[in-house]
């Protein structure tokens, strides 16, 4: 079921609060000026903070269609556009042939029509649809290169693609462009200059806490508490990579599981493995440096 678009910021942060996304004002504000001004959205930051999600609540709580559009290296026209399906096409031919057709120019229309064209999500983004422009996620651009970025400048200034057998297809109503990036790369000025943008960063313990609190519910205050605070220390060391909130979640499932209510020194040991994804950074903070933090992560706790 459809649903109006948030009419002020306030209205913004209850629709994330909703669908259980702890944002902030400055998320809500940029969110609702792109919504506002039917502007795509870049969004900036390091993997795992929540990027990604933020598309998928405008789709359940707007009632829109989801198109997502994961992006890698090698992304071309045919996978994120369009592409003909040239198996049916040549039988097509082959059956007019045969009964006899000879008008070239016919058949060449014939076959160059809507009825064998394949729509991939750019596409799919532009046609209309009952409840509402769709909601478009172009996940890690980054990912992709700078040839297939240039492409995209043409649908996110005008909504509109070109295919030359059948001219311009250009969307009645914009969808809601969301755009992600793990900067792993710069991604160009021009592309920039068509979107709004925002950096989402990792959240404070406060923040982070009521998203626990939000998505694994079953964990006991006193873990949440103490893992939060632990993940906070976590991201002040010299790690290859940082986790992110998905796993800070992640863990907390995982020491719910293990029915744990606070920290244990040798269960944090055993399980950095949901939190930290190189072994170096695993074999850095194993054994007596898990047993530093978690008694650093106490005493500050006990002090408060």
């Amino acid at each position: 079921m459809p649903h109006k678009l948030p009419a002020s910021i306030d209205e913004t942060l209850t629709l994330l609060a909703g669908a259980d996304y702890v944002g902030d004002r400055s998320l809500a504000t940029v969110l609702f000026l792109s919504l506002k001004l039917d502007r795509p959205l870049f969004l900036e930051g390091e993997a795992g903070v929540g990027k990604t999600e933020i598309a998928k609540v405008l789709a359940s709580t707007l009632g829109r269609r989801l198109i997502r559009l994961q992006c890698y290296e090698g992304l071309d026209v045919a996978s994120a556009v369009y592409e003909w399906n040239y198996a049916q096409q040549m039988m097509a031919i082959r059956l007019s042939e045969a009964a006899g057709e000879k008008d070239r120019a016919r058949l060449e229309h014939d076959v160059f029509s809507e009825r064998y064209l394949v729509k991939r999500p750019l596409l799919q983004a532009l046609e209309p649809a009952t409840e509402g422009p769709p909601v478009l996620l172009i996940d890690e651009l980054d990912r992709t290169d700078e040839a297939f970025e240039a492409y995209l400048l043409e649908v996110l200034s005008d909504f509109q693609i070109t295919i030359p057998e059948l001219g311009t297809v250009k969307a009645e109503h914009p969808p809601i462009v969301v755009i992600t990036s793990n900067r792993t790369r710069e991604i160009h000025d021009a592309l920039k200059r068509r979107c709004l943008y925002h950096w989402i960063d990792y959240p404070d313990a406060e923040r982070e806490m009521r998203i626990v609190r939000a998505k694994a519910p079953r964990a006991p205050e006193n873990l949440t508490r103490e893992l939060v605070a632990f993940v906070q220390k976590l991201r002040k060391e010299d790690l290859f990579k940082s986790p992110g909130v998905a796993e800070t979640l992640d863990w907390a499932s995982a020491l719910v599981e293990l029915d744990a209510v606070a920290l244990d020194p040798s269960q944090v040991s055993d399980t950095l493995g949901v939190l930290l994804k190189y072994q170096d950074d695993i074999a850095r903070m194993q054994g007596a440096k898990a047993r530093e933090l978690v008694e650093q992560v106490r005493a500050e706790l006990a002090a408060v």
